[in-house]
Order: C-alpha cells, then structure tokens, then sequence
C-alpha cells in the first residue's frame, strides 16, 4: 500500500536495486548517513511486492540485474501504473543506451562509475520535484487512486467509478488488511449524508467489484462473515 504525506524530504523512503554487493552496501551508507530511509535489494525478484506493500517515494535501478534487465523491468512497473520517480545507475553509458533509458521510464540516469555526492544531489533534486506532486496517490497491489484526478485504474487499465464507488474504494485502500464492519463503512464513505442500511453497503460492493473485479478472480475485497468485510 502506498500512501504519502507531506513531511520532510531527508525521511523519503528509497529503494535500490544493484546486485553487486558492495556497491549496494556503499550507497545504503550514503543515503542513509544522509537521512533517508533505504532499502536494499540485491535484484528485482521481489521489488514489485514491496512496492505494492509499504510507502516507496524513490526507486535506484542498475541496468545489469539478474534476471530482469533494469530498464524492461521499470517499464513493466510503467505499464502497470507505478508513477514513482527512477533513477538508474547503469554501467551502460552509450548514448543510445541513456536514451533507452529514458524512454522506457527513467527520470534521471547516472553512468558508473560515479560519485556518492553527486547520486545524493540528483536524488535530493528528484525528491523536491516529485513527493509533492504524489500526496494524492492510493494504491494497492495493481489497484491506483488518483485523489486529484477521480482516476482509478486496474493494472494500467482506466475503471470508470461513480462517486460513491470511488469514496468506497478509498476507503479500502486507506485501511487494507483491516476488517471493516458495515457501521464503519456507512461512517467513512456515506458519513451523515444519507440514512443509510447495511444493504447499501452490500449493494454498493457489489457494483465496485463488478467494475474492479468482473470475472470475481481478484478476491480484492472479502466478506468477512458476521463482521463486515476487508481488503486483501
């Protein structure tokens, strides 16, 4: 799940993928020393998961990853609707090569070898430009809210919501894995507007998820039974 509130930018939280070892190592260091909050992964394996899981404002991307390269894996993360800011650090540094960088979705780009200095100026100008312009983004899994935009997609793909499906579903991702009952659902969504009954509730899941989930294979949203219901 990932949701972002306005705080101060040396507490983003940034991701790097490199699969050498001590060059991960050095820039965990720096970017740590420097204030942020950094996470380390040694390949993409199970970059998607984290992403989907906890708040990511920054993603450092090597090119040469076992099993994915760099670049097609940041442009499947585009494809399926990841918005975050990528800065690849990329022994390929031929001038066709930054381009193919930037085209499949990179927002800077930072030829090896390189100095910590200037990969921690690069990302301090990254994070100004973008946390601010990403307050107003909920997701889960492949599921995106955009709060400004009344956008909602689904792996990528645009889901036309009514207001009330689209209040619904915030509210879901703003409290994923929490057991909702039907009285605080008609509390968060419907509020004192309406005199509403637990049936609509009932009624209006039911259309979301035959917008969200039509086949009903996600299993995004769970009764729970005798309690209200939950999103997985």
């Amino acid at each position: 799940m990932q949701t972002h509130t306005a705080h101060d930018p040396t507490s983003a939280h940034i991701v790097i993928i490199e699969d050498q070892a001590d060059l991960l190592e050095l820039e965990e260091y720096h970017l740590n020393k420097a204030g942020y909050q950094v996470t380390g992964l040694l390949s993409a394996r199970h970059a998607r998961q984290l992403l989907d899981e906890e708040a990511v404002d920054l993603l450092i991307v090597d090119r040469n990853l076992p099993g994915v390269e760099g670049s097609e894996f940041v442009a499947r993360l585009r494809k399926e609707g990841y918005d975050l800011p990528v800065i690849f650090v990329s022994a390929k540094e031929q001038t066709h090569e930054i381009e193919e960088g930037f085209a499949r979705g990179a927002d800077d780009y930072l030829t090896k070898p390189f100095n910590m200095n200037e990969l921690l100026l690069r990302v301090g100008a990254i994070l100004r430009r973008t946390r601010g312009k990403r307050l107003s983004i909920l997701s889960h899994r492949d599921i995106r809210l955009d709060l400004d935009r009344h956008t909602a997609t689904i792996d990528g793909t645009a889901v036309e919501l009514s207001r009330l499906e689209f209040d619904l579903l915030r509210f879901f991702l703003q409290n994923p894995g929490i057991t909702l009952s039907r009285d605080q659902l008609l509390d968060g969504v419907w509020g004192d507007t309406v005199s509403a009954q637990y049936k609509t509730v009932n009624v209006t899941i039911n259309r979301l998820l035959a917008k969200i989930d039509p086949e009903r294979t996600r299993n995004d949203i769970e009764p729970v039974r005798g309690i209200g219901y939950r999103l997985c």
